[in-house]
């Protein structure tokens, strides 16, 4: 499987930006959550697990907060490769958008 790897810079702090992924995730859920299936969400301290089927397409992978960046590693599907680009543009705005 292909993978996306990024990070975005913060300088919320450890906390407040885990906080503020939490919420977004929250209403995450809730706006796209008919669209999507098998949805799973695990936070361990700073670390989100997550996990999804989209379009019948599993996508999975970890958010990872520190102190002052956020890193996102997630397996995409082969099919979502030509999209790849448009995924990760997506994420660094909605990223820079909360994080900010």
């Amino acid at each position: 499987m292909p993978s996306l790897n990024m990070t975005a810079a913060h300088a919320l702090g450890r906390e407040e930006a885990v906080r503020r992924l939490k919420e977004k995730f929250h209403v995450v859920r809730g706006t796209y959550g008919h669209k999507v299936s098998d949805l799973s969400e695990e936070w361990r301290d700073n670390t989100l697990a997550f996990g999804f089927k989209a379009t019948g397409m599993k996508v999975s992978g970890t958010v990872t907060v520190e102190d002052a960046e956020v890193r996102l590693d997630a397996q995409l599907p082969f099919a979502a490769v030509m999209f790849k680009g448009l995924i990760e543009r997506e994420i660094r705005a909605e990223l820079g958008q909360l994080l900010a």
